[in-house]
């Protein structure tokens, strides 16, 4: 069976949104930012409803007006390349003003994120007159030849305390760390906040599978897990009957043309969804 792709970039936007829980009523958050056409894309786009908030958070303190952000999960590589393509998108961004210069390029940040410590990158820039210093734990900044405030977030040398969802975005996980997240998710009294940690604990526990076979062992865990995966195991299932349906209505030797909005009508499937059925079974 093939593995599912783990949707890292959702469940760091999640994070994003967790990370960023003292200072959210002051920022409006731009998921998947269309620049121009679909793959002109930025992972996430976050503006200040006011120029003159404090954002709590050591990743926020970079922040001016608009702040555009990069993540790269630890599947993805971060390079040079990838670093302009970065600066490319703020040059974008800033162009696409409703009005000339409505969007001013001292009002933009960048900030790139992974979890490994991009070291031939940090080389690279150092060697062609950029400037990097650690500014606080994980979080470094880049002067020089960049146009844009930009600051590089290495999540895996982040405060695990601080910084818990942003951390949970990795495959190295540890039994005690999902147990962490799970608790702080028990805890919390929002509705948006428990859907924004289910989003990271999904991809948290995808990550690091070792570890849910511990968890279920464990009584006091089995019920949280189940309670955060069974509506995505709901859903798989829904999807598994579909394809079984259309298998046997094609055995019965009935066209694709005829299956198509018998499934539709049946399962509530667009028109997309329905195809994309028929193209995978």
């Amino acid at each position: 069976m093939k593995e599912t792709k783990i949707q890292w970039h959702s469940a760091f936007v999640s994070a994003m949104g967790l990370d960023f829980t003292a200072d959210r009523d002051d920022l409006i958050f731009e998921k998947e930012y269309n620049l121009n056409t679909k793959p002109l894309e930025i992972d996430l786009l976050v503006i200040k409803k006011e120029a003159s908030v404090q954002i709590a958070s050591e990743i926020g303190k970079l922040f001016k007006g608009h702040n555009i952000m990069e993540y790269k999960s630890p599947e993805d590589h971060l390079n040079i390349d990838t670093f302009y393509k970065t600066l490319a998108y703020a040059c974008l961004y800033k162009s696409y003003g409703k009005a000339v210069d409505a969007v001013k390029a001292e009002d933009i940040t960048i900030s790139i994120l992974r979890e490994a410590k991009p070291i031939e990158l940090f080389r690279y820039l150092e060697g062609h007159g950029c400037k990097v210093t650690k500014a606080y734990g994980g979080i470094y900044y880049v002067e020089g030849k960049t146009w844009f405030p930009t600051q590089v977030v290495v999540t895996g040398e982040l405060n695990r305390d601080v910084h818990m969802w942003l951390k949970g975005l990795s495959g190295n996980l540890e039994k005690a760390d999902i147990q962490k997240m799970m608790e702080a998710r028990n805890h919390m009294t929002e509705k948006a906040d428990r859907e924004l940690a289910d989003s990271v604990l999904e991809v948290s526990i995808s990550a690091n599978r070792r570890i849910v076979e511990e968890l279920i062992g464990d009584e006091s865990m089995y019920e949280a897990l189940m309670e955060i995966m069974e509506p995505k195991l709901r859903i798989r299932d829904e999807k598994v009957r579909i394809k079984e349906v259309v298998s046997a209505l094609r055995d019965f030797g009935h066209k694709d043309e005829e299956i198509k909005p018998a499934i539709i009508k049946k399962y509530h499937l667009s028109e997309e969804e329905a195809e994309e059925y028929l193209q995978n079974v």
